[in-house]
């Protein structure tokens, strides 16, 4: 058995320990980038919350393939009750939480307007549009609880919440069984070339038709991204895996100059976000010191805190705009110019981060958890329903 092959089959059977870490640090990276976009502090990097929801969008295509990989001999992808059972997990993972900050965002949204203004006006910067915060309109509520909102471009970025990338993740959640059945019948490489040319076509009609979205909230701009997450997935189960050519592929598709900012700063991130992520990842298949240092990382990355912060990352995404907002406008009509923005930075920072991971630990408790507990109910009383047809099927 060959280095890489060895490497696999360790993956195969363990925990990957740094996906833990990877959540946290996503989530935090959100939180801090939009602290800096908000206090007019600029630090390379860390002002860039949108590579932080990249990093979100790369794990969640490679969680996704990693547990369909897990579970295709006890749940086989080409039956259709494994689609629905694949749906409802990942409904009752979002929906709960989604709906109950969706409501309160709505309820606190003339007042996070007047804390918007305030930002805005400060910074000197154009005021957001107010129906992002003011429409609590039928229509505007029924594509949000639809998760079609996604697919609209004037619903696409009309609350307070960061929520775009929510619809752009049930889009991914809803093509996900498609694209599984198609690398069965193709392979990795030529679904993931496919998938993602199609992706490049619908981009380009979308220009010709001048269809613009305020957000990339529309799966064909970010469907690049899944796929380096995907990608990456694929090499572990591969009985001989070709690991730095769907790592070559990867850093092509990262590479691909739409869904959102790009310059040669963001390109060479995106590429370092992908090569970070193979390395931590498949640490077990790099040689000597590289690997030595990957693994450092990966199980510091898996250690009790960061284990916490993952847990907590997406309630951390969705609350953090709700708590920073006000927080800054009060610090900003306080002190205005008095304060340096890196010290104006610090304090909103040393407020906004332990307030929204203390009501990241409450809503987890209290909602996350009791919403994936149900929708592991359902999908057991769906199994149960559907058990004594299966049984039949060979007597038929």
């Amino acid at each position: 058995m060959t280095t890489s092959e060895s490497g696999i089959t360790d993956i195969r059977s363990s925990r990957i320990e740094c996906l833990d870490g990877l959540r946290a640090l996503a989530a935090i990276w959100v939180l801090v980038g939009h602290c800096l976009l908000l206090t007019g502090w600029h630090v390379p990097i860390l002002g860039e919350p949108d590579l932080g929801v990249d990093l979100f969008i790369m794990l969640s295509g490679f969680l996704m393939v990693f547990h369909y990989q897990l579970r295709q001999d006890k749940e086989p992808w080409q039956r259709p009750e494994t689609w629905l059972k694949f749906w409802t997990r990942r409904y009752f993972r979002i929906a709960p939480l989604f709906y109950v900050m969706l409501f309160l965002a709505l309820a606190l949204g003339p007042y996070l307007y007047e804390s918007r203004i305030i930002i805005d006006d400060f910074l000197l910067r154009p005021h957001q549009a107010p129906e992002r915060y003011l429409d609590s309109g039928l229509k505007n509520i029924v594509a949000h609880l639809t998760f079609l909102f996604g697919l609209v471009p004037n619903l696409a970025y009309r609350t307070p919440l960061p929520d775009w990338s929510l619809g752009l993740e049930m889009q991914f959640y809803a093509l996900f069984p498609a694209v599984m059945l198609l690398v069965r019948r193709l392979d990795w490489v030529r679904s993931a070339v496919l998938v993602a040319a199609l992706g490049c076509l619908i981009v380009f009609v979308m220009g010709l038709l001048s269809i613009r979205f305020p957000m990339p909230s529309f799966l064909a701009l970010k469907m690049q991204i899944f796929l380096c997450g995907m990608l990456l997935a694929g090499i572990v189960h591969q009985s001989r895996p070709r690991p730095f050519l769907y790592l070559a592929l990867a850093l092509l598709l990262a590479a691909l100059p739409f869904g959102g900012e790009y310059g040669l700063g963001k390109l060479l991130i995106r590429e370092a976000l992908v090569l970070g992520f193979f390395a931590l990842v498949l640490y077990r298949m790099l040689p000597g010191m590289a690997g030595r240092v990957a693994r450092a990382i990966a199980v510091t990355l898996s250690n009790r805190f960061f284990h916490l912060m993952g847990e907590l990352s997406f309630s951390i995404y969705l609350i953090h705009l709700l708590v920073l907002q006000p927080v800054a406008a009060l610090v900003i009509t306080e002190y205005g110019h008095d304060l340096a923005a890196p010290l104006r930075f610090a304090i909103v920072v040393a407020v906004v981060l332990p307030t929204v991971t203390l009501l990241s630990w409450i809503t987890y408790n209290l909602i996350e958890v009791p919403g994936q507990k149900a929708g592991r109910f359902v999908v057991q009383r769906f199994g149960r329903k559907n058990q004594p047809a299966l049984e039949t099927t060979p007597a038929e």
